[in-house]
């Protein structure tokens, strides 16, 4: 593919505050770009954006981070790392049992630190995966427009991975809430060579819709669940 994933891009009121927080909790650099903040990924870690936005955060987010843990101490070290930076506990109506721990970021962000012993995150490095909300048929394109393979496909569940491993990228499937305002995440993708309007136009037939909104030679797109995302030329 002629595309990568660059990173996942958070609107935030404090770019800079936030984007510290995960510095901190992943033991990543901040870099300032064009776009916000950034935290560069690595390897097979997706990266991490913030950029500036005065939106206010309406109901739960359409994506959250796990983060994985490689014991019952580790996890247990990253809930206080996570909390020392500024998190906070949520309580979205989670069983004990189920082991996972949810905390929000500074800016309200849920996240999920995963118990030790998941077997469906083994291997995938500490951000382990980025959960969303959507249907089979995104999972479908994202898997189509990145060329990373099918990982889970079952009961309308979608997971996908980069062929090298490394961080998974998720959907819940239905039902999935209706999209009221511009999603405060979303995907950006960088050009790896070739044609950029080849490209957007190989997106479309996948599925895709152009929106307006092109800034700095980047081109703005809606996946099959009219969530946004951006290209970069670069």
């Amino acid at each position: 593919m002629s595309v990568r994933l660059l990173a996942v891009t958070f609107d935030a009121h404090e770019p800079a505050r936030v984007a510290q927080f995960w510095a901190g909790l992943l033991d990543r650099e901040v870099v300032e770009d064009t776009g916000g903040a950034l935290l560069r990924g690595h390897g097979t870690q997706l990266g991490l954006q913030f950029a500036p936005s005065l939106a206010e955060k309406v109901g739960p987010n359409r994506m959250h981070l796990h983060l994985t843990s490689a014991s019952p101490g580790d996890q247990q070290q990253t809930v206080a790392t996570a909390l020392r930076l500024g998190a906070s506990h949520l309580d979205v109506g989670e069983r004990p049992e189920e082991g996972h721990i949810v905390l929000a970021d500074p800016e309200g962000n849920e996240f999920c630190v995963i118990e030790a012993g998941n077997s469906y995150l083994a291997g995938c490095g500490f951000l382990g995966e980025v959960a969303c909300d959507g249907t089979r048929e995104v999972g479908l394109f994202w898997s189509a427009a990145l060329g990373w393979p099918l990982v889970w496909d079952q009961d309308q569940e979608t997971a996908i991975q980069s062929p090298h491993g490394g961080t998974k990228v998720a959907w819940g499937g239905p039902p999935v809430a209706p999209l009221v305002q511009r999603n405060r995440q979303r995907f950006t993708l960088a050009l790896a060579g070739g044609d950029p309007q080849g490209e957007v136009e190989r997106l479309v037939r996948l599925g895709a819709t152009r929106l307006d909104g092109a800034v700095g030679g980047s081109t703005v797109l809606a996946d099959p669940d009219g969530n946004e995302f951006c290209v970069h030329a670069g």
